[in-house]
Parts: structure tokens; sequence; C-alpha cells
């Protein structure tokens, strides 16, 4: 089955925004380092260290599909109708857009639900490919449900105070606890951190 991943860059106290949606320097180390590289299936280049460089490609390789919510599509316009990552993007939504110009053409599924989503991407997705689940609400239920396989946070020394959660996960009936980090990787103004998310 496919691999489900839950991730963003964030910030130290927990955000991926800030309360008026900037992300502040948390996009910085990703043009602070001697390596230039791109991410799969993109023109646009980056620059890090070597460290953040290997890790970053390697663990996002095999994106097959994302899955996001109304937010982010709106935010973005669905990226032109273009997928930041993968092959496909599925959008949770109880109201999918009437007027988005590249409907008919991009590669844009709308459904209902978050678990709607996460089985639609894992059929597309196959059993050897990533499903990339967006962090923040939709994560957050997907993490709730018992979905997600791997939590990757790519951890900014940045305090926000208040903004767009990375752990909007809800209340809680007992604490989700997640293994030790299966790999920690130090790069220049960020730490990638990931943790396998034990089977319930």
């Amino acid at each position: 089955m496919a691999r489900t991943i839950m991730g963003a860059i964030v910030s130290l106290d927990g955000y991926m925004a800030d309360d008026s949606d900037g992300v502040g320097p948390l996009f910085d180390w990703l043009g602070n380092g001697d390596v230039s590289w791109s991410f799969e299936g993109s023109d646009d280049t980056v620059s890090t260290t070597q460290a953040s460089a290997d890790f970053t490609r390697n663990h996002y390789k095999g994106i097959a599909c994302v899955i996001i919510g109304r937010r982010v599509f709106d935010l973005t316009n669905g990226w032109d109708g273009v997928p930041a990552a993968g092959e496909h993007v599925f959008v949770v939504t109880h109201e999918p857009p009437k007027d988005w110009e590249h409907a008919g053409t991009a590669p844009f599924t709308f459904v209902g639900s978050v678990e709607e989503g996460i089985k639609a991407g894992r059929e597309y997705a196959g059993d050897d490919r990533i499903v990339d689940v967006a962090a923040g609400q939709i994560g957050g239920q997907a993490l709730r449900l018992g979905l997600i396989d791997q939590v990757v946070v790519n951890l900014v020394p940045v305090v926000f105070g208040s903004g767009r959660p990375f752990w909007a996960t809800g209340p809680l009936s007992e604490p989700l606890m997640l293994d030790n980090p299966s790999q920690i990787v130090q790069g220049d103004r960020v730490t990638h951190l990931v943790y396998d998310v034990p089977k319930r």
C-alpha cells in the first residue's frame, strides 16, 4: 500500500505561517546553501546545504499525489492547475469551485472528506509510491483517524507566537504518541525530523 506522509516547514512553536498567511523566514534555508538543485518534476532551483539537499530529494522522491484542503487551494489558486508536487492533487472540500479556469484540464480531483481523499490518493499511488498529505487541518484530521504513516517536520528556529498550526488535530481523547525520530538531519537554519506513526 502507498505510504502516506504528512509534512511541512514549521516554526519552532509549531506554525506553518503567521496569522496573515505570511511565511516570514520559514523558507530561507532553501536559499542559504552552496548546493543547487530542483525538486522532482520542478524547474525551479533552490540552494541549500548538501545535507538538506540529500534529505529532501531522497525523502520526497516518488510522490504520486498530494492531498490538500480548500484553504490551500484558494491561497494558491490550485498552483494555476499545475501540482506543486506529484502528478495529481486531491482537494478536500464540501464546496468545489464552480468557475475555476483550470477545471476540466488540470489533474485535480475534489473530494468530500479526508477519508475519501486518502483512499483515492492511495489508489492513485499504487503500492510503492507516496501520498503527501498537507499538514494543518487536513493532515491533522488524517493523523487523528490513523491514516498517516509518517510525519516529516522541517523545523526552522523562529517563533511566530500564533498562526496556522502544523498540528491542527483538534481535541484528542488522549495524547497521540509518536516513536522517537527515525531520522534527524541538520541543515543550516533547519532541522529535518522524521517520525514513524505507530499503528493503532
